[in-house]
């Protein structure tokens, strides 16, 4: 069914269910069982679950049955169809130019959002980037740009395709009516255990991003410490089933897998990442955080067919022109000073020698319990709280350095994030012992490898 370009196709009402037609129990022995469902059976229990005929214990079991035995090469795409199919499905094709999105599944310090957005826009694709809020250990992109002073997040259908054609890039939170399904479902997995189920990842991430209308699509796979993803083997299968859910559903997709042992950048928090990532939109910033953004630009724009070098956007400041452009589209005021927390504590180095590692996850949660994060969705965050790094691993450091920053605005806070950073650093005395390459060690690429 076609849609405009404002809005969307809506899911047919439960006058046209046979809500009968299925036993749910049946349906979960069967997965429980190691057996396949067929695309008619998967398509009735998510529209059934949607609709609160099948209940959320029997849900509950069908995602940990899932999460044991899996969803196959037939049954993944249909229930990641299932879950578009319970909402809308935007649609950019009367915008005039090509559209391009990215993904991140999520890490410490990972802000590549924000300067990445613009920086695209720049060089001729629109970039529509639906965004959430951070959760845990990990940091949210519309966390962070509401540090900024007046920027708003929710957008209408109609105000975000104003701003493509005006500005050419949206940061924003994704409508209520984007795969509902999924929105559901997540809350669900998450009070029972089997959010890391690999299926149920990439039907989650793909049903959102293929009804969010994008013409082309690039994964940024987190590998590491700090990701979702701790070992190489699940990252990489993680990353092809989400490409060939893209491809199916005629979304060019490609996937970067990238390290996220060390965090990115120097700082993890969130009027701290909007910092380091203006520094990155005036043609500075960590090494590290340009080259993901650089990277992933050029795959974004590869995907589109233009053949434009995102480096010299950087250099030139039209990428800075699109991000205040885009800051001040949204309500935000980009020459306001972002908010500092009122409380800073800072960590030492505890003997001469090298900096061998500094633990994504460590950093991640200190960040978190200084209040950057959140436990429960409905939790606030401060602004100015976080972590800011002032060494990464392969760096000299002598005795009584400063390693880290620690900001808050609540001094209560640092006990605990002390605390989870023990032994979540080494120093080596010996200065010929230095951190693997290419794994966030300075001077190593922060790109593993390329999946498509």
């Amino acid at each position: 069914m076609s849609v405009d370009t404002t809005g969307s196709r809506s899911a047919a009402g439960p006058a046209d269910f046979d809500s009968h037609r299925f036993d749910a129990v049946q349906l979960i022995r069967i997965k429980r069982g190691g057996g396949s469902l067929s695309a008619e059976q998967i398509r009735w229990l998510i529209r059934a679950y949607t609709l609160g005929i099948v209940a959320d214990e029997q849900m509950s079991a069908m995602a940990m049955a899932i999460y044991f035995r899996g969803l196959d090469e037939s049954e993944l795409p249909v229930w990641t169809q299932a879950m578009i199919d319970t909402g809308e499905r935007l649609d950019f094709s009367r915008l005039g130019r090509p559209t391009a999105d990215k993904h991140s599944t999520g890490g410490v310090g990972d802000k590549i959002t924000l300067p990445l957005a613009p920086l695209v826009a720049a060089c001729g694709v629109a970039v529509p980037q639906l965004s959430g809020r951070g959760l845990g250990h990990t940091g949210g992109t519309l966390d962070k740009l509401e540090s900024i002073p007046g920027w708003q997040a929710s957008l209408s259908n109609e105000q975000m395709m104003s701003q493509l054609r005006d500005v050419g890039a949206v940061i924003c939170a994704a409508g209520s009516g984007l795969a509902p399904a999924d929105r559901k479902l997540y809350a669900l997995r998450d009070v029972t255990g089997t959010v890391e189920a690999i299926p149920l990842i990439a039907s989650s991430i793909m049903s959102k991003k293929i009804a969010e209308g994008t013409a082309s699509l690039v994964l940024d796979v987190k590998v590491g410490s700090g990701a979702f993803m701790t070992r190489e083997d699940d990252a990489r299968e993680l990353a092809r089933r989400m490409v060939e859910l893209g491809e199916a559903a005629g979304v060019r997709t490609v996937a970067l897998l990238t390290a996220m042992d060390t965090p990115l950048g120097l700082t993890a928090g969130n009027a701290l990442e909007v910092r380091e990532a203006v520094e990155v939109l005036a043609g500075g910033g960590p090494g590290d955080v340009v080259e993901l953004t650089v990277a992933l630009a050029r795959e974004m724009l590869a995907l589109s067919g233009v053949d434009v070098d995102p480096a010299e956007a950087l250099r030139d400041g039209r990428a800075m022109d699109v991000w205040r452009r885009m800051i001040r589209a949204q309500g935000g005021d980009p020459d306001a000073p972002l908010p500092v927390a009122r409380h800073q504590r800072q960590v030492f180095a505890p003997a001469d020698g090298v900096l061998t590692r500094l633990d994504a996850m460590a950093v991640g949660l200190a960040a978190w319990r200084l209040g950057a994060g959140r436990a429960r969705k409905e939790d606030p965050v401060q602004a100015g709280a976080g972590v800011e790094i002032h060494a990464k691993p392969g760096d000299a450091v002598r005795a009584g350095q400063p390693l880290l920053t620690l900001h808050t605005d609540e001094p209560e806070r640092f006990e605990r994030a002390l605390e989870s950073l023990e032994g979540g650093f080494d120093v080596s005395a010996d200065a010929a012992e230095s951190a693997p390459a290419g794994r966030g060690a300075t001077g190593g690429s922060v790109v593993i490898e390329r999946v498509s």
